[in-house]
Formats: structure tokens, C-alpha cells, sequence
């Protein structure tokens, strides 16, 4: 088992920064990703993926499969339709783990990405407790149900209707960060990726959400998913990090990688943003 390091939960100064001596600054290489995907969710088969993160230079790689404990229908349904099921496979997945740590030259991280629900607080401290992954993603990708990557169910709806949703949207991910259920908190600001959705997040939601981070073992991550699609932007976004960033707040990497070929593409960008900044992320392993 790899040995953890503690984050400390204490508010932040906002003097912590993550710029290093000028010594240590240029060409900061991105060693562990912590938000990879395989067949146990939405990616290719971990072989493929494990490969990927060697070639890619990368010292450790963290499988991060999506995962949802709600017991409501509509998810239920989606879990089954979708096989979104490490909650129920994740000891299967674990046992192909450690096959591939025998075999490989890359560390890797038995790691989960959970859907965070205020009301599924208790069945996710359940799940963490009893399968004791290496470190936990919590993302919000539901408000009341509905999908914020999805531009479908935002095309008839009022201004003020979207403008509420991602207040809502914001509000849970305080919650998420508050809850310290989670070492990391994906794409801070997935609203974004939508169109639909897009220009409605505020300076007030980044200070929301800032300052639960802020006091908070929970970290952001700088996540390279849509760097070179549709939307072109880390998330978060330039003005959410440096309201972060004011705060003391630091970042791990994670490229959201669901196919080989995305490992090594998004490990240089995330390599030319930390070095671009003079900065490094954090690690949770040593």
C-alpha cells in the first residue's frame, strides 16, 4: 500500500502558494495523474491504460472509475444501463490491480470517482469505510437530477432558471468540499463545459467555493478533459484558479483520461501549465 500524505486541514494562509524557488521552477513534470479512467467505467481496458501512463513518463497513475451509491430509481436505472457499478465490482477491478502493479513499471493508485448527493452522504462514508481505496475523487455531474454536461435538458429553459441551476450547482460543490468526505474535488466548475450553462457562474460562486476549500483537506484538481475539445479551458478556469490561488489553495493533476492515445496528449498539457506558472502539484503520495 502506498503511504499517504497528509493534507493539512487547517485554513489555509493565503501566502501558501504552490510557486516554487526559482531553482525548482522550470520544467515541472506532472509525475502522478490522479483522475484516469478504465473498462470499469467509461474507459478502455486498464492493460491499454497502464501502458498509456508509462509511456507518458508518468511515476504514478490513479484508476478513479466512476461511482454512484444513490438508491433512487432514475439512478439505479442509469447505473445499470451505463455499468456504472464499482461499487459492486470494485473488488474485481482491485484483484486486476494488483495483477498490473506486479507487471508494470508505473505505480498505480486503486482510486474511485463518486457522484456527490448531500443525501447520499451517509451510503458514501459507508462505501469509502468498507473498501478503503487508495483516495477518493467527489464530483458534482447532477443537480436535481438532471446532467450538467448535457445540453439537452438546459435548450428551453429561462435565464433565470439556468442561472439557478448553477447556483445550485455551486452550492452542492460547497458542500462536497465541506462534507471532507473526499481528498479531491474534480472539474470545480463543470458547469462551464455546457454552453448552455456557460457565462452564469460568478466572482461570488468562486469565493463560495474557495473558501471551503480553503478550510478544507479537500483539493482541487487542474483537469485537462476539455483542454483540446469543445470547450479549450482547464477546469477550473483561469479566474476560479486565481481566486484559489488568493487563498492558498493548491491543485492535483488529473488528465480525466478515457482512452490511451488522451494519457500522454493531456500529460503535456498539464506539464506546460504547472511549468508555465513556475508552480508544482501536490502529491498524496510520497
Amino acid at each position: 500500500m502506498s503511504r499517504r500524505v497528509d493534507i493539512d486541514p487547517s485554513p489555509r494562509d493565503a501566502t501558501q502558494t504552490d510557486t516554487l524557488p526559482e531553482s525548482e521552477a522550470v520544467g515541472v513534470p506532472v509525475a502522478h495523474d490522479y483522475h484516469v479512467h478504465t473498462n470499469y467505467s467509461d474507459g478502455e481496458v486498464m492493460p491499454s491504460m497502464v501502458a498509456a501512463a508509462e509511456e507518458a513518463g508518468l511515476r504514478a497513475v490513479g484508476f478513479a472509475d466512476h461511482c454512484n451509491v444513490a438508491a433512487r430509481d432514475e439512478l439505479l436505472r442509469a447505473k445499470r444501463e451505463f455499468g456504472f457499478n464499482l461499487d459492486q465490482t470494485y473488488p474485481l477491478r482491485r484483484e486486476a490491480i494488483e495483477s498490473m502493479r506486479e507487471q508494470a513499471d508505473v505505480r498505480i493508485f486503486d482510486a474511485v470517482e463518486l457522484d456527490y448527493d448531500p443525501r447520499d452522504e451517509e451510503d458514501i462514508a459507508a462505501l469509502l469505510d468498507e473498501a478503503d481505496f487508495d483516495y477518493a475523487i467527489g464530483s458534482v455531474h447532477r443537480v436535481d437530477g438532471v446532467n450538467v454536461q448535457s445540453s439537452r435538458p438546459f435548450a428551453d429553459m429561462s435565464e433565470r432558471e439556468r442561472r439557478e441551476l448553477v447556483d445550485d450547482y455551486y452550492e452542492r460543490l460547497a458542500d462536497l468540499v465541506a462534507s471532507e468526505l473526499f481528498d479531491i474535488a474534480a472539474h470545480p466548475d463543470l458547469v462551464e463545459r455546457t454552453p448552455e450553462l456557460r457565462g452564469y457562474t460568478t466572482p461570488d460562486h468562486h469565493a463560495m467555493v474557495a473558501d471551503a476549500f480553503r478550510n478544507s483537506r479537500t483539493v482541487p484538481e487542474i483537469n485537462a478533459g476539455r483542454v483540446r475539445r469543445n470547450y479549450g479551458e482547464f477546469h477550473p478556469a483561469s479566474d476560479f484558479r486565481a481566486t484559489l490561488r488568493e487563498r492558498g489553495v493548491r491543485f492535483v493533476a488529473g488528465s480525466d483520461s478515457h482512452e490511451p492515445a488522451e494519457v500522454k496528449r493531456r500529460k503535456g498539457e498539464l506539464d506546460d501549465h504547472f511549468a508555465g506558472r513556475e508552480a508544482k502539484p501536490v502529491r498524496l503520495f510520497d
